[in-house]
């Protein structure tokens, strides 16, 4: 690969994916220049928060491993000084890991404008090259081209297909299909409610609407303004919000499932 300017490569690991309020926990880059020569930086981060154990399940990285890492305003200058003026390169980073580190470094006193410079995100000429649609799928799993496409009985023939090839593939010599039951992204949802109006953070739940976004727990809303959480009974909101927030003003509060 031929580069005409100093490319860098980041990777945050951070306490969940939200981005006004998640931490960085680990920030590794990987600096190329010109002449191929590349240099490496890599440090973990005391969030001074605990880490979810999802989080921890996923990147194998424990509360009691940073105890003695420093926090993140510690090393922020470090961080700059490194990336200098590097085009930027990674996974998603402009959806997430930039958004996350300018947002810390900013916290730390450093500025950092990342949008002014050339971005290579492998993940979106990923998005744009590969197509990930129900005909790219079925070549996938079944080794097959899809005939008819988007004609509904082709298509609903081909997902019947792609499910037992799933089943064959992950389920470890298994032939039932309730196998997939596993596969489930609410077992791993960051939101309380299908309409994600309230999220978790850090085992508390925080409104994603109104004049409290992002900014109060559900906790302290029932304590400090009780009025409100009537008017979203009043209001036109799920039946799983209202349920939520009827036992909220009882002074009931949800745990966040493990």
């Amino acid at each position: 690969m031929k580069i005409e300017k100093t490319l860098l490569s980041l990777d945050l690991e951070t306490t969940g994916t939200w981005i006004e309020k998640d931490k960085i926990i680990e920030i590794a880059m990987v600096k190329i220049f010109v002449d191929g020569k590349k240099e490496f930086f890599e440090k973990k981060v005391n969030p001074q928060m605990p880490i979810p154990e999802i989080v921890i399940d996923l990147t194998g990285i424990t509360n009691e491993m940073l105890k003695e890492a420093p926090i993140f305003k510690d090393i922020a200058k470090d961080v700059l000084d490194f990336i200098a003026d590097s085009d930027l390169a990674g996974f998603n980073i402009e959806r997430f890991d930039l958004p996350v580190l300018e947002r810390e470094l900013s916290l730390a006193g450093q500025s950092f404008s990342w949008k002014t410079r050339k971005i290579y995100d492998a993940q979106k000429i990923y998005h744009l090259k590969e197509k990930r649609d129900l005909t790219a799928a079925y070549k996938f799993y079944c080794d097959k081209e899809l005939q008819n496409a988007h004609s509904a009985l082709a298509d609903s023939n081909a997902v019947l297909d792609i499910l037992e090839a799933q089943i064959k593939k992950y389920g470890e010599g298994q032939e039932s299909l309730t196998f997939l039951d596993q596969f489930d992204y609410k077992s791993n949802a960051e939101f309380f409610d299908e309409e994600r109006k309230f999220r978790w953070w850090n085992g508390k739940l925080y409104m994603m609407f109104g004049k409290y976004a992002r900014q109060q727990t559900l906790q302290d809303v029932a304590k400090k303004d009780p009025g409100y959480l009537e008017w979203i009974l009043s209001a036109d909101f799920s039946e799983e919000v209202k349920l939520l927030v009827e036992q909220a003003l009882r002074g009931k509060f949800p745990e966040q499932k493990k």
